[in-house]
């Protein structure tokens, strides 16, 4: 997708989601509600999504990049397209929250025969490859049809699971980063920006020393921004495939960026509620940590 109006020529970030792999509402509130009831999930029966900040689809971002000067179009790039969920696409990990928005590529393709020469970029590990080809073999699979049927067209492109492998997409510099999803796990996080550096880490349990090394200061340099997954507010409750807030703000605290975003929130999270509670340590440490929420756009130079 090309965008040549200039109502914003400015390349910039928008939060497709920044909820976890149940999004929020859960199900389980609004079907089953507690006595007394969740405030967070209470909220989405009285307030609509664009102004209900804690209303959260699963993780995505989207990359709204524009090159420069010279080429003033805007291309587009999706950090995974989850089940709440598109010109090139990087997916994390092979779980349904990254990659079970695939199927829904084709309502953005046109029909007809220019899709099957200029189908979408995919990419991914060989690890997350081998496992839609198990689970979504039609997506892969370029057998004839006895019946035609319209499926994304879609163009796997391997990446290594290193932080010495970048790749490049549409002209931007991505480096993949291993952290642990649990620790039977690798997903990835990405490292890109050439003017802007920014890290994008949506599923993690820990950071590994060598992905640690590649985005701190005596590594690429210090992070213009950092986005990090946060899943619950304490150690209680703590999931092993994910960090909860005292580690996310630990690991802020270790890599120092200049301003971070947390992201991959259950409905224990209320966005005012812990943004005061962010606020004042933000004050105290210096860093300026938030909330993202759902469908923030943030501007900022690649």
């Amino acid at each position: 997708m090309e965008k040549n109006e200039r109502e914003d020529d400015r390349t910039a970030l928008i939060f497709l989601g920044t909820g976890c792999s149940a999004a929020v509402p859960h199900f389980r509130c609004l079907l089953q509600p507690s006595d007394p009831p969740c405030h967070v999930c209470s909220q989405s029966l009285t307030l609509l999504p664009h102004l209900n900040p804690n209303y959260r689809c699963n993780t995505s971002l989207l990359i709204d990049y524009c090159c420069g000067e010279e080429d003033a179009r805007h291309y587009y790039m999706i950090i995974d397209v989850g089940k709440s969920f598109r010109e090139q696409i990087i997916l994390t990990h092979d779980h349904a929250d990254a990659i079970h928005g695939l199927d829904d590529i084709r309502s953005l393709q046109p029909r007809g025969s220019a899709i099957d020469t200029n189908p979408l970029p995919v990419f991914l590990s060989q690890f997350t490859m081998e496992s839609i080809s198990t689970r979504f073999p039609y997506l892969v699979e370029k057998k004839v049809k006895e019946v035609p049927r319209r499926v994304s067209q879609l163009d796997w492109r391997i990446i290594e699971e290193n932080c010495d492998k970048p790749f490049t997409a549409l002209g931007l510099s991505f480096t993949p980063l291993p952290v642990m999803h649990g620790e039977d796990y690798v997903a990835l996080g990405f490292l890109f920006g050439n003017k802007s550096k920014v890290a994008y880490i949506s599923d993690i349990s820990r950071i590994p020393p060598s992905t640690e090394y590649a985005i701190s200061k005596a590594g690429a340099g210090q992070l213009d921004l950092l986005i990090l997954d946060t899943n619950v507010p304490s150690m209680r409750g703590r999931q092993p495939t994910h960090l909860c807030l005292p580690e996310t703000l630990e690991i802020i605290k270790r890599l120092c960026p200049k301003r971070a975003l947390l992201t991959g929130m259950t409905h224990y999270f209320d966005h005012h509620e812990y943004n005061e509670i962010l606020a004042e340590w933000s004050l105290r440490e210096g860093i300026q940590v938030q909330l993202a929420h759902d469908g923030q756009r943030l501007p900022i130079n690649l």
